[in-house]
């Protein structure tokens, strides 16, 4: 078993031990005609490893806080957009939202985690907008979506209780894809 499948294997036990936000139960996998349909909408791929989370765990509703958003359909758990149509929004806002990066978590208060499609490791980024300036609204979370899978299930993430540091590197590639 290779490592990505083992860590598909404790994010799946971990998801079906969460019941977010009220639901009876995480909601089921994507189909590979939805992905390829938010991949198609969104114009790229998706990292494999978050394709695997949709396809294999559940269609959001599972990871820190108040979990992984919907894929394309629906709201995800806390009533919140889709991931494609989050994407879309934030895209055409204000904010300048960088090509190819999506919101996969919101942490409230117009915070999200991000995933950047563009890079191979999927680096994890923090939208924190609440700064006001758009040109520091980017931090890296974590340099790939795996290590930040692991801190969620580890829970050594940023976002814990018991952590109180979040001094996170500001995103140097914020400009160079509004």
């Amino acid at each position: 078993m290779t490592e990505t499948e083992q860590l598909l294997d404790r994010v799946a036990a971990a998801a079906r031990a969460t019941r977010p936000w009220g639901w009876d139960s995480l909601p089921a996998p994507v189909d590979a005609g939805t992905l390829a349909r938010a991949e198609v909408s969104l114009g790229f791929r998706l990292p494999p490893l978050l394709a695997a989370l949709y396809t294999r765990v559940g269609d959001g509703g599972f990871g820190p806080e108040y979990g992984l958003l919907s894929l394309l359909e629906g709201k995800s758990s806390g009533g919140e957009p889709a991931v494609v149509e989050e994407y879309h929004a934030m895209r055409g806002s204000a904010w300048g939202w960088p090509e190819g990066v999506v919101p996969i978590s919101h942490w409230g208060c117009a915070m999200y985690a991000c995933v950047d499609c563009r890079t191979e490791e999927a680096q994890v980024l923090l939208f924190e907008p609440n700064g006001g300036d758009p040109s520091h609204a980017w931090f890296v979370d974590s340099p790939d979506l795996t290590t930040w899978l692991t801190a969620w299930l580890d829970g050594t993430g940023w976002y814990e209780e018991d952590n109180d540091d979040l001094d996170l590197p500001e995103w140097q590639d914020t400009h160079t894809r509004a």
